[in-house]
């Protein structure tokens, strides 16, 4: 019960990661407040799974890249909890196009919700965080995209790398505050998101493909950020966790799986 008297807010919880945090984090002594944008039903489901498990859930519902949807979001939870103590930003959109085809509004809607949606909601959380003087814990989401440069993905890569360096400058401007700020690169994981992407039949070949020959699991991934948010990493600020069976291994160098 490490975060036992504890209150959260996950963006975009109510699929994938973001689910699998906001249940995680609550199985683990916290209230969550569930972030979602489109996805009231499944929201609904988070909430009630929370809710067995004895814990205070609400669902806010926000679009990441409006400021003051954001904000307001931060203002509710304090409201509905008395205080915000930890913070996960997860919510992300993305288009996949070459950079010389990409449709402009899509390639623009990537980095509104991928990176000011990120900044968004560090800034209002941190900024109540340091209001309350008790200290606090945020991750953020971000992506071994940040480094890669994966074709198709060039906004997507661009947001992911801002919002590294944006969560590493703030966790040196909170470090007086202790409010830690931490980041966490995700894989290919299998979730819903993955299915705009690919087909069935791609996902499987192309996971069979990779170093530990398989997707990650939301589950896997919720386990490392619920650490990392956690007291146990109370020394830990401005680091990134990777936790991606080797996709930031160059992979493609030992085609038959043997020694190089």
């Amino acid at each position: 019960m490490k975060f036992a008297g504890k209150n959260a807010l996950v963006t975009g919880a109510s699929l994938g990661i973001g689910r699998a945090v906001a249940i995680k984090l609550a199985q683990q002594g916290a209230n969550v407040a569930i972030n979602f944008r489109s996805h009231r039903d499944q929201a609904e489901e988070v909430r009630a799974e929370i809710e067995k498990l004895g814990r205070k859930a609400i669902l806010v519902q926000a679009d990441v890249s409006d400021q003051k949807s954001v904000e307001g979001i931060v203002a509710q939870t304090v409201r509905d909890f008395g205080s915000l103590d930890v913070f996960v930003s997860n919510a992300v959109y993305s288009d996949r196009e070459r950079m010389i085809d990409a449709e402009m509004e899509g390639f623009k809607r990537t980095i509104d919700v991928t990176m000011w949606g990120a900044f968004f909601g560090v800034r209002a959380s941190a900024q109540q965080m340091v209001k309350q003087g008790k200290g606090g814990s945020i991750v953020v989401v971000s992506s071994p995209h940040a480094v890669i440069p994966i074709p198709t993905a060039m906004a997507y890569n661009m947001a992911k790398a801002a919002i590294d360096h944006m969560a590493r400058t703030a966790a040196i401007e909170l470090a007086p505050h202790r409010v830690r700020v931490n980041i966490v690169h995700p894989g290919w994981i299998d979730t819903p998101g993955e299915r705009k992407f690919f087909s069935e039949n791609q996902i499987s070949s192309g996971a069979s493909k990779l170093p530990w020959g398989r997707m990650g699991t939301p589950d896997e991934i919720a386990g490392a950020i619920t650490f990392v948010l956690s007291p146990d990493c109370d020394y830990m600020t401005g680091s990134t966790l990777t936790i991606d069976g080797g996709v930031s291994l160059p992979w493609w160098s030992n085609r038959d799986g043997g020694e190089m």
